[in-house]
């Protein structure tokens, strides 16, 4: 009899771990991406669809690779996924992957060797084990997974490593082929785990963007959020990666970089860096963004300034509110140097997810952008600096 009730309470404890591990990752994740559009969503004229259908659009920063779910099948939660995406008309998203993120994390200090957030998350979501302590495997982990969808649907998802692959993607796309071109990069240069030869294995397996830091200190220099402040730098392990980064055509994004290590890339020759996703502290004094005048300074070296969507770094938490950062990015950068850099499905409030991208185009016009700064912003910049830096074949 004692028997059966072990057996009975051990079947009745597995299947309660067993739904543990199938709904919490999804829980957490629709606690963690909210997004705030009201339920009968946000007015988009005709000509504001109208236009937004004839752009090409271009964003640099989701973290959808983090909550391991099927980017192919549409989503009841966080922000995107190929079918949002497509109905947004996106040409090419950058997926990102994260790997560490700093228990307790903020905006204002990190230590680097406190605890880890993504490590239970990685368990919890059952990915493969070799994953769960070792930073490059997350990131080939996720890389995998992005290409894994790509090879079963290549109709929808292709990844992009070149310049040769962007340009055929976007002659498909304006032949009218329903596909999105996808970017791989890093959150980060942790993943690298401080050896050099990382950067070839990471460069093979399709990353083609690398943030330098993330939340906290690491081996290449001083976080924006880190314990070293404003005057950590680029080290000199940071410096010998940006170098290996620009021979192989590898963009260089200096997102969650102290001020100090920004001007140390931008000291680099040929460096010409991109902050993927901020706000503008003219608009948004929050200390989650650069000093305006850093933020002209990668513009002037060539660099994209891409404007993210959540509140924190924009002020608000509506369309217009991603309106007015973007035109504050123009005042600051130009119109040249300014594009999408959302963070979605990063742990952040978002106005719309990808299938309601239309809403931010009503709002550039509303704003009083035109036609030609609109197309800028929401591609055009970005294809351009793609197609300039990515390496050849």
């Amino acid at each position: 009899m004692w028997k059966r009730v072990l057996l009975g309470t051990g079947a009745v404890m597995a299947m309660g771990v067993a739904g543990f591990l199938t709904f919490a990752p999804a829980y957490v994740e629709r606690g963690m991406n909210p997004v705030t559009m009201p339920a009968e969503g946000w007015p988009v004229t005709a000509e504001a669809q109208a236009l937004h259908d004839r752009l090409v659009i271009g964003d640099w920063h989701s973290d959808a690779l983090l909550w391991d779910r099927d980017l192919l099948d549409r989503a009841d939660r966080g922000h995107t996924d190929v079918p949002r995406l497509l109905d947004g008309n996106m040409a090419v998203q950058v997926f990102t992957t994260v790997t560490k993120s700093p228990r307790g994390q903020n905006y204002d200090h990190n230590a680097t060797d406190t605890g880890d957030n993504i490590t239970p998350l990685f368990i919890g979501q059952l990915r493969p084990p070799r994953s769960w302590f070792s930073l490059r495997e997350r990131a080939l982990v996720q890389a995998q997974a992005l290409q894994d969808a790509a090879d079963r649907a290549p109709d929808r998802l292709r990844v992009i490593r070149s310049r040769a692959d962007l340009a055929d993607h976007l002659a498909r796309r304006q032949a009218g082929a329903q596909v999105l071109g996808a970017v791989l990069g890093s959150e980060g240069g942790h993943p690298l785990e401080g050896d050099p030869a990382n950067l070839d294995v990471l460069c093979d397996a399709g990353f083609r963007l690398m943030g330098l830091t993330h939340f906290f200190d690491n081996e290449l220099g001083g976080s924006l959020h880190g314990e070293g402040g404003t005057g950590a730098g680029l080290s000199d392990f940071g410096r010998q990666v940006a170098d290996a980064m620009i021979a192989r055509g590898m963009i260089i994004d200096v997102t969650h970089a102290s001020p100090q290590m920004v001007r140390d890339v931008l000291a680099i020759p040929g460096a010409r860096p991109v902050l993927s996703h901020t706000g503008i502290t003219r608009h948004c004094p929050q200390p989650r963004n650069l000093p305006d005048d850093l933020v002209a300074d990668i513009a002037q070296a060539g660099g994209i300034i891409g404007v993210g969507f959540w509140s924190d770094v924009i002020c608000g938490s509506t369309p217009a509110d991603v309106a007015q950062a973007i035109a504050a990015a123009i005042e600051v950068a130009g119109e040249d140097h300014v594009s999408l850099g959302s963070d979605w499905d990063g742990s952040v409030d978002t106005p719309f997810d990808a299938a309601h991208l239309s809403a931010l185009t009503q709002a550039l016009l509303d704003q009083g952008l035109s036609e030609v700064q609109i197309a800028k912003v929401h591609g055009g910049n970005m294809m351009a600096y793609l197609a300039e830096t990515l390496a050849k074949n």
